[in-house]
């Protein structure tokens, strides 16, 4: 019986040799390698790998009142920011206000913010962001913030005065050049919460009014900007009204207005 496990042990030695020999012939003088062991990294173009990609902070603080749409908001903003290689960040902290953190935005959106989200210091902050070449986009309730800002006031472009019950409107596209109406029909019809507003800024570059005729509660008469945008203090301002419901971040028509404000903001055409 020895001899015959020393035999089979020798007959699988010299298979295993002769494998090796076989081995070494077809990888040649090149090393093999497994892919399953050792991935190799994946080709990046030239372009691709050098670029920058736009970022853009989302900011949503409350003080006042809580939109239950807000993560609705956020989650649908950093959709559109991984579709078109923007870097999404997003917080309710307002220590972001600082310029060592400011400075790596191309945009800021307030996001549904209430009342009063920043202290002085902070407000100096973003009010140097915006003179230098920053960008603010104002979703909401954006205007229903810092009251007592007159600066702010001129930038997201009108104050929160009041709204009716949630209903149904029609919104009159007066301009199409921009990114955020080019898409929209002249009259837009819609199912929001419809501010009324306050100490609007005569400068702003009203977009789209809300038809007062097509619903109950308007307070701002035949012109009633619900859509804006502006050049303001060195920076660009952007502003809708609409984004009150959780049915808005999954309308795609809402979706492509409101990306082409935020895309305005960030200084893109």
């Amino acid at each position: 019986m020895s001899y015959l496990i020393k035999a089979i042990r020798l007959n699988m030695k010299k298979e295993l040799i002769l494998f090796g020999f076989t081995l070494l012939a077809a990888c040649g003088v090149q090393s093999c390698s497994s892919s399953a062991t050792k991935p190799q990294a994946p080709v990046v173009a030239a372009e691709e790998e050098n670029a920058d990609p736009s970022r853009i902070l989302v900011f949503s603080k409350t003080s006042g009142f809580y939109h239950e749409s807000i993560p609705d908001g956020i989650a649908a903003i950093q959709k559109l920011g991984n579709e078109n290689n923007v870097v999404v960040d997003t917080t309710k902290n307002a220590a972001y206000f600082n310029p060592d953190s400011l400075r790596n935005y191309d945009a800021v959106v307030f996001l549904s913010t209430t009342q009063d989200v920043l202290n002085a210091q902070q407000e100096e902050a973003f009010m140097k962001y915006i003179q230098s070449g920053g960008g603010y986009a104002g979703i909401h309730a954006a205007a229903d913030t810092e009251y007592d800002w007159p600066w702010y006031n001129k930038l997201v472009g009108a104050y929160f005065l009041s709204h009716p019950k949630q209903q149904k409107a029609t919104v009159r596209v007066n301009n199409k050049s921009h990114a955020s109406t080019s898409h929209l029909p002249d009259n837009w019809e819609i199912f929001d919460e419809l501010y009324n507003y306050k100490n609007i800024n005569p400068d702003v570059n009203v977009l789209a009014t809300l038809d007062e005729s097509t619903y109950q509660g308007g307070e701002n008469g035949e012109n009633h900007p619900i859509i804006w945008y502006h050049e303001f203090d060195g920076g660009r301002a952007f502003y809708t009204g609409l984004g009150h419901t959780k049915e808005s971040y999954s309308n795609p028509v809402f979706l492509q207005h409101m990306w082409g404000g935020i895309n305005y903001a960030m200084g893109q055409k």
